[in-house]
């Protein structure tokens, strides 16, 4: 993947798109620093998980940023947001995702609240990428007593 980061931040540097050269630059640095980190190179799952903390980290300062009133920032961090969903596994949409949180609590006969953590342990590994922790989170615990 970090050999597509570059190639795609070589296109972007002809094409004159800074906001995806400065996001690119700063993936293959994350990329390069977790590769160092982990002493060893990069898997699939490495990689979605840079990808994940960078939507993450961006999502927060959006809410920050409207929050002081500044919309022209967070209009920088969508922009960021939509660069890095081009590396992303498709998402789940919300009947996809209720139905897998379905499937998952009946699997493993969680019905109580207290095994939210091992349900959401569980759901995210099976579906890293393809859904927002947050709102995961918030369907399981509906689905529970």
């Amino acid at each position: 993947m970090i050999t597509r980061f570059k190639a795609d931040l070589a296109e972007a540097m002809r094409r004159g798109d800074a906001t995806t050269v400065s996001t690119l630059r700063l993936l293959i640095a994350q990329v390069q620093y977790a590769r160092i980190e982990a002493k060893r190179d990069l898997a699939e799952e490495d990689y979605l998980a840079i990808l994940q903390r960078g939507v993450k980290t961006r999502r927060e300062s959006i809410e920050q940023y409207e929050k002081g009133g500044r919309q022209d920032l967070a209009e920088k961090e969508k922009a960021e947001i939509a660069v890095i969903a081009r590396y992303q596994p498709a998402a789940m949409g919300p009947e996809e995702t209720a139905r897998a949180v379905d499937s998952l609590l009946q699997e493993l006969g969680i019905t109580e609240k207290r095994e939210l953590g091992r349900a959401m342990k569980e759901f995210m590994a099976r579906h890293r990428g393809r859904a927002d922790g947050k709102s995961v989170n918030a369907l399981i615990a509906s689905r529970l007593k």
